[in-house]
């Protein structure tokens, strides 16, 4: 069995990313979520292990001390996480893995896991990711600006990705990911045992 992938898919807000996500999920049995580990409570609905894995603050920190974690941040007083062992877990079971991070959590697992593969989610352009926004109809001007100033700095990271996909229509994206799992999963480094085999 093939080992899955580790894709890390970012993008600014506006950019479609959490939908091209689950279009991904729809039409294939083995791309899936990772599970994110917090410190924070659950909510009305929330299950550990399927939600997220709830754990105290003092063994998040023990993870971090342990380096179990691809990556981490503190957002709002609690910490949020990607375990290392669930990620490596499921690939080992020949799933691909989609992480779904902002550049710098990106760059964090880059660091970890020089293998995974970066995408980054392009709008067609910033006019339309701010009507994106703005048909949300959940920001306030002022949240609007922000996100749009956030924007431009989060797309000069994106130069240090593996991939840049245009999200123009969802469908299209989805289609340039599906690419681009083929040829990762075909290359040479990752085919070495076939190779091997074949020779012997």
């Amino acid at each position: 069995m093939d080992e899955g992938l580790l894709l890390v898919i970012s993008g600014p807000s506006g950019s479609g990313k959490g939908t091209i996500c689950r279009e991904l999920l729809k039409r294939h049995q083995n791309i899936n979520f990772s599970i994110s580990a917090t410190t924070r409570k659950p909510r009305k609905g929330e299950d550990h292990g399927i939600s997220y894995f709830f754990i105290g603050e003092e063994k998040f920190k023990d993870m971090i001390r342990k380096e179990e974690f691809l990556e981490y941040a503190n957002v709002h007083d609690n910490y949020y996480g990607t375990p290392k062992k669930y990620v490596f877990e499921k690939m080992e079971q020949g799933e691909n893995i989609i992480l779904e991070i902002d550049v710098q959590g990106a760059l964090q697992v880059r660091k970890v896991y020089p293998e995974a593969v970066l995408i980054f989610i392009l709008p067609p352009s910033m006019e339309e990711l701010k009507n994106r926004i703005v048909k949300r109809g959940t920001e306030s001007e002022k949240d609007i600006s922000r996100r749009l100033e956030n924007a431009y700095k989060e797309m000069e990271f994106g130069k240090n990705y593996d991939y840049v996909v245009m999200n123009d229509q969802v469908i299209t994206a989805v289609e340039k990911i599906e690419s681009i799992i083929t040829a990762e999963k075909t290359r040479g480094v990752r085919q070495k045992e076939l190779i091997e085999q074949i020779l012997l």
